[in-house]
């Protein structure tokens, strides 16, 4: 990798990072507080969330009938999804231990607060606790397969490859074969540094 290249990605990772933590301090509009796991709104803010709240009966008439038809379907993948997760789980407590890598840890990607949300009926938190575990399950798995790839094969492909895991753009170029195994180490030593 040139140096105009990493260069480029160190601003990225930085601009990032800044990204981040402006957003986290942005003021918002609806005020609430984190405390621990729990959400924290104001008094005024409940109450307006409790009025609308859309009752069950309200919902299901007003909802999309093909919402409803293709509601199995849909949490029928919840079935892969926690078969997938066993999985990875088993294979990340046992194989990273021994190569090194620091564990992914669930809970910087599978959030479940949007229960905290009075206006939402609880078909709706429903729906959005299956959607928090498929997205954060999702994320999860691709971030122990990233540093898997890191610690075997931290090559590019040849061809362009859409929706990368954040690790692919500091992985070596494609047939840069020169000192392969020193460089090769060299992304294993980053992984078992980092925090």
């Amino acid at each position: 990798m040139n140096n105009r290249v990493q260069q480029l990605l160190d601003q990225i990772t930085a601009l990032e990072d800044e990204l981040r933590t402006a957003l986290s301090e942005q003021p918002s509009s609806i005020y609430f507080q984190i405390k621990g796991k729990r959400v924290e709104f104001e008094q005024s803010v409940q109450e307006a969330h409790r009025r609308l709240k859309t009752n069950f009966f309200r919902w299901l008439v007003n909802n999309r009938p093909q919402n409803l038809i293709t509601g199995p379907i849909i949490y029928a993948m919840i079935i892969p999804l926690v078969i997938t997760d066993i999985f990875i789980s088993i294979y990340q407590l046992t194989c990273f231990p021994i190569y090194g890598i620091r564990r992914v840890r669930r809970s910087d990607y599978i959030i479940f607060d949007r229960q905290q949300l009075n206006y939402l009926n609880f078909i709706e938190k429903f729906h959005c606790t299956y959607c928090a575990y498929g997205s954060g399950m999702i994320a999860y798995i691709s971030e122990i397969v990233a540093r898997t790839e890191q610690y075997f094969c931290p090559i590019k492909h040849a061809r362009k490859v859409l929706g990368t895991h954040a690790r692919y753009a500091r992985f070596l170029d494609f047939g840069e074969a020169e000192n392969y195994e020193a460089k090769l180490e060299e992304f294993r030593q980053a992984l078992s540094q980092e925090k």
